[in-house]
């Protein structure tokens, strides 16, 4: 097969694994008894520790794909980056909105709005990338200044961490730079290294205008993900060169261990959507294919929705409207629960998906019987 690659769906279904992994991690975080906080608990907040880094890889995916393409429709590189940057910005805007949120549904002090979360990060992230893809015209170019910049930020993230001069910044700053208590969920280092990490594979992806061609690349995911993943593993046991290093918070080990298992999840989630993802329902196939299908389905709508979600979900699993359960459930019950959520969260999506959509075909003009553009474009 050598015609144009198709629509990469397959980045949808990551996202929405990665959806699954967010509520995995807040809904066992907040729901869990203290007594149950054990060693099972301990490896579902390490699966959960796996959200917000894919999140913020695929936004970097994102970023050559998106930039790349307005740049085509547009003829403007410079263009093209503003429109990407505008995103980034308005990502981070977001963040700010969603604390104010917080403040007015949960209460809290006013100090919560100078949060650093997920979104804070993942705004400016976006704004460097772009600016990152705009120095460079070739893919092999692209891809050199985003690992530089990747390399450059996880190396430097134990010894900016480190730096004693840090402190005599006010708290909102310094908490963008490296974690500051009560303050800071994540800071730039090293979690902004994501994005041009994910850029990496965006670059690698726009690339391949060929679906065999595409097949190779995520072949290549997949092997070179996994030699990462299991390289940075066998590092980490020797001997750090830095005076002060964590391997679950600031070790460039722990970095590339979920950026190579992050990578190869890219070529196993193709591998999976070329063999499920367009299986026609009711078509006599086996039942297995039928629930891959479906299964494949569900998780591309939760990726498209996945801000959305995020929006949403976070009040709802530690807000007021859950404070019954905070704390209060064993670990599986817990589990049970993060079921049902889920199942409500693909509801909440599959409607605002058609509330959209009904927005998109004339919305409130529909119900008041008036016309818009587009009908009476249909109708000459």
């Amino acid at each position: 097969m050598t015609g144009p690659a198709a629509r990469r769906t397959y980045l949808d279904v990551l996202r929405g694994l990665a959806v699954l992994v967010m509520i995995e991690a807040h809904v066992i975080d907040s729901w869990t008894r203290a007594s149950d906080r054990a060693t099972a608990f301990g490896w579902s907040i390490i699966l959960g520790g796996f959200g917000a880094p894919l999140f913020l890889f695929l936004a970097g995916v994102a970023v050559p794909l998106s930039a790349a393409s307005k740049a085509r429709r547009l003829g403007d590189d410079r263009a093209a980056t503003l429109a990407v940057q505008k995103r980034g910005i308005e990502i981070f805007l977001l963040a700010l909105l969603f604390r104010v949120q917080a403040l007015v549904l949960s209460g809290g002090p006013p100090a919560t709005l100078l949060r650093v979360d997920i979104l804070n990060i993942m705004g400016p992230s976006i704004v460097a990338t772009a600016w990152l893809w705009s120095l460079a015209r070739s893919p092999r170019a692209r891809v050199a200044i985003f690992a530089s910049v990747t390399l450059a930020i996880a190396f430097a993230t134990p010894v900016v961490r480190a730096f004693g001069w840090l402190a005599a910044l006010p708290d909102p700053v310094e908490g963008y730079i490296r974690p500051v208590p009560g303050l800071t969920n994540f800071s730039m280092f090293p979690w902004a290294a994501f994005v041009p990490a994910g850029a990496v594979a965006g670059t690698l992806i726009e690339s391949a205008r060929v679906s065999f061609v595409e097949r190779r690349v995520n072949i290549g995911f997949a092997l070179g993900g996994i030699a990462i993943a299991v390289l940075a593993y066998l590092l980490s046991f020797l001997p750090t060169p830095y005076a002060h290093s964590d391997f679950w918070t600031s070790s460039p080990s722990f970095f590339f261990l979920r950026t190579g298992i992050m990578t190869a999840t890219i070529g196993l989630v193709y591998a999976w959507e070329q063999r499920y993802g367009w299986t026609r329902m009711g078509t006599g196939r086996d039942e297995q294919r039928q629930h891959a299908a479906r299964v494949s389905r569900a998780l591309r709508l939760l990726g498209q929705s996945s801000l959305f979600i995020y929006w949403i979900h976070v009040e709802m699993v530690y807000g007021l409207i859950s404070l019954p359960l905070h704390g209060a459930l064993t670990l599986g019950q817990a589990w049970a629960a993060l079921g049902l959520f889920c199942l409500f969260m693909l509801g909440c999506a599959a409607l605002k998906m058609r509330v959209a959509d009904w927005w998109r075909r004339g919305g409130p003009g529909v119900l008041l019987g008036r016309q818009t553009p587009s009908n009476f474009q249909k109708q000459a």
